[in-house]
C-alpha cells in the first residue's frame, strides 16, 4: 500500500497564531541544510521512524519533487523515496485538487493513503468514484502538521481495512 506524503503543511507546519513552532535538529544533517531551508527545522525528525513504522511504501507527493529526497528525507532519517512527477495537464474540474487525478493514476490499482493539507470532500468523492481500491484521503491541519491524532487515524484506517500496516 502506498502512502502519498506532502511536505508543506503536513511536515512543515505554517500559519499558527496560537503558539510558536518547535525547532528541531536532525542527527547527522549538516547545519547548512537548515540554513538553506529555514523552515526545515519545523519538521520533527521523529516523524520519519513513525511514518516508516506504518509499513507503507512512502512516496513524495509534493511540489518539492526531488528536493524532498535531498533535503527532507535525510532530515527524517528516511532513504530516498519515489517521487510523483506532476504532469502538465489542464485545470482539474471545479473543487478538485490538482494532485488528485495524478495520484490516482500513479496508484493504479493499489490501495493508498494520502496525507495533505488541501484535501476536500470533492477529492474524496472523486477518488471513491474513480479508484477501485481502498483509499484514505486524510487532511492534515497545516497549522500544526502531522500529529499523533493523524497517525492514529491512519493506523485505525489500516486496521479497519484488514491491515495492521500498509503492507
Amino acid at each position: 500500500m502506498l502512502l502519498f506524503l506532502d511536505v508543506d503543511g503536513p511536515l512543515i507546519p505554517f500559519g499558527a497564531t496560537d503558539r510558536p513552532y518547535p525547532v528541531y535538529e536532525a542527527a547527522g544533517v549538516p547545519p547548512q541544510a537548515a540554513a538553506d531551508h529555514p523552515l526545515l527545522a519545523r519538521i520533527d525528525p521523529a516523524l520519519g521512524p513513525r511514518l516508516a513504522a506504518l509499513g507503507c511504501e512512502l512516496v513524495w507527493a509534493t511540489t518539492w519533487m526531488d528536493d524532498a529526497n535531498s533535503t527532507v528525507s535525510p532530515w527524517l532519517g528516511l532513504p530516498p523515496l519515489p517521487v510523483v512527477e506532476w504532469p502538465d495537464e489542464d485545470e482539474p474540474p471545479a473543487l478538485l485538487h490538482w494532485k488528485t487525478r495524478p495520484l490516482v493514476a500513479w496508484a493504479a490499482d493499489r490501495p493508498f493513503v494520502w496525507l495533505d493539507d488541501e484535501i476536500t470532500e470533492a477529492d474524496r468523492a472523486w477518488v471513491a468514484a474513480h479508484h477501485p481500491r481502498p483509499a484514505l484521503l486524510h487532511r492534515v491541519e497545516h497549522r500544526y502538521g502531522i500529529t499523533d491524532a493523524d497517525l492514529t487515524a491512519v493506523t485505525e484506517w489500516l486496521r479497519t481495512n484488514g491491515r495492521t500496516t500498509c503492507r
